[in-house]
């Protein structure tokens, strides 16, 4: 499985909770593909889950004890069957905005600690490897 964490510059916490995706079968072990494709495919990995937490939160759940420990904590306690309609996300559109905001300098992708520069560079995944997405922070007044 490939680890995908997501940083921003000059804050310790992530932007999300690590995740991984499946090695793209048709690559084995040490395979190459572009940047492009890579970060294609991990948009597309997280819309699927995104539809899948929109489904999810639809039905209606039994609370453990715990759960409902940690909501009170919370100050909220649900228990599901969301009222708000579920967002749609055109996959296409998410993509293309991923793509353009690397090529706009928006963030930076490392894979196994290495910057990448180009959408169109070979990358080499290993199915330990691990992407980095970075968001940078722009300057103020600049």
């Amino acid at each position: 499985m490939i680890a995908i964490r997501g940083k921003a510059l000059g804050r310790k916490k992530p932007l999300f909770a690590d995740f991984s995706i499946p090695l793209p079968p048709d690559l084995g072990d040490g395979g190459a593909l572009t940047l492009r494709s890579l970060i294609e495919r991990i948009v597309r990995q997280e819309v699927i889950a995104f539809r899948q937490r929109q489904t999810d939160r639809q039905l209606l759940k039994a609370l453990s004890a715990a759960q409902i420990e940690a909501g009170t904590a919370a100050g909220k306690i649900t228990s599901g069957e969301s009222e708000v309609a579920p967002q749609e996300v055109d996959e296409d559109q998410a993509i293309g905005t991923a793509l353009q905001a690397f090529e706009d300098g928006i963030y930076l992708v490392a894979i196994d600690g290495n910057e990448q520069r180009k959408l169109e560079d070979q990358i080499f995944l290993r199915d330990d490897s691990t992407v980095t997405f970075i968001r940078l922070t722009l300057l103020a007044g600049g």
